[in-house]
């Protein structure tokens, strides 16, 4: 019956649950591109450029991976309460604190990687690139320019891990109703109040977005071998 009810709610448009759907993919998508914009260039800089302390920062990006979100929620929450640092931008509870927390939550899985692929790339280009006298900006954008088709693929695993998290947009977010619920708070709440047709609902859009975002990678990467080849 919750099954049913559930397939009903999706076909018939329900405002509520596209409303939860359409928040969670703007901050999901926000903090993607947030990530981004700093993790691709981050980790090429790692990959290419020597300095002290680099071992350490490799190892620091790869534990970082495997952040708790909770502490993300945490330590996100403590820098926007009233007495942190940030606490005068006001934006504690609201979608804007959910996509800050997303974004240092996915940023070290962004740079990690994109090191891991700039760093393989620099080894089978180098002799090339150091021939052509390229300066350091110049030797990153032509390895990221390279390494796009990769790089795509990491951003949706990044945008993955992002959609699925609950943990630190509950706690950063408060899952207030019409305002800061996304799909993974909703069905927590909904699940609790029995009310399992638009936990069930939601589940199955969001299932079904990650399967989407993984057909996506898995095309993107054949496609990238195919045009290589």
């Amino acid at each position: 019956m919750d099954g049913s009810s559930a397939l009903d709610l999706i076909l018939a448009g329900d405002a509520n649950l596209f409303a939860i759907v359409r928040l969670s993919l703007l901050v999901s998508l926000s903090a993607t591109l947030l990530a981004a914009a700093v993790a691709l260039p981050l980790g090429a800089f790692v990959a290419l450029k020597p300095f002290p302390g680099r071992d350490a920062v490799i190892v620091l990006l790869n534990g970082l991976m495997g952040l708790p979100p909770v502490v993300v929620g945490l330590l996100v929450f403590l820098m926007l309460s009233r007495s942190g640092p940030l606490g005068a931008l006001g934006i504690l509870f609201t979608p804007q604190a959910m996509i800050l927390a997303q974004t240092i939550l996915i940023a070290p899985i962004l740079a990690a990687l994109t090191r891991q692929v700039i760093e393989d790339l620099w080894t089978e280009y180098r002799d090339e690139l150091s021939a052509m006298n390229l300066g350091p900006l110049a030797s990153v954008g032509a390895l990221l320019w390279d390494a796009r088709f990769s790089l795509a693929t990491i951003m949706l695993a990044g945008f993955g891990r992002a959609a699925a998290e609950v943990g630190a947009v509950m706690i950063v977010g408060g899952n207030i109703d019409g305002f800061t619920r996304v799909m993974t708070t909703s069905i927590a709440l909904e699940t609790s109040k029995g009310n399992l047709s638009l936990a069930i609902g939601l589940g199955i859009i969001l299932i079904g977005l990650v399967m989407a975002v993984n057909a996506i990678a898995w095309t993107v990467r054949r496609w990238s071998e195919n045009y290589a080849g």
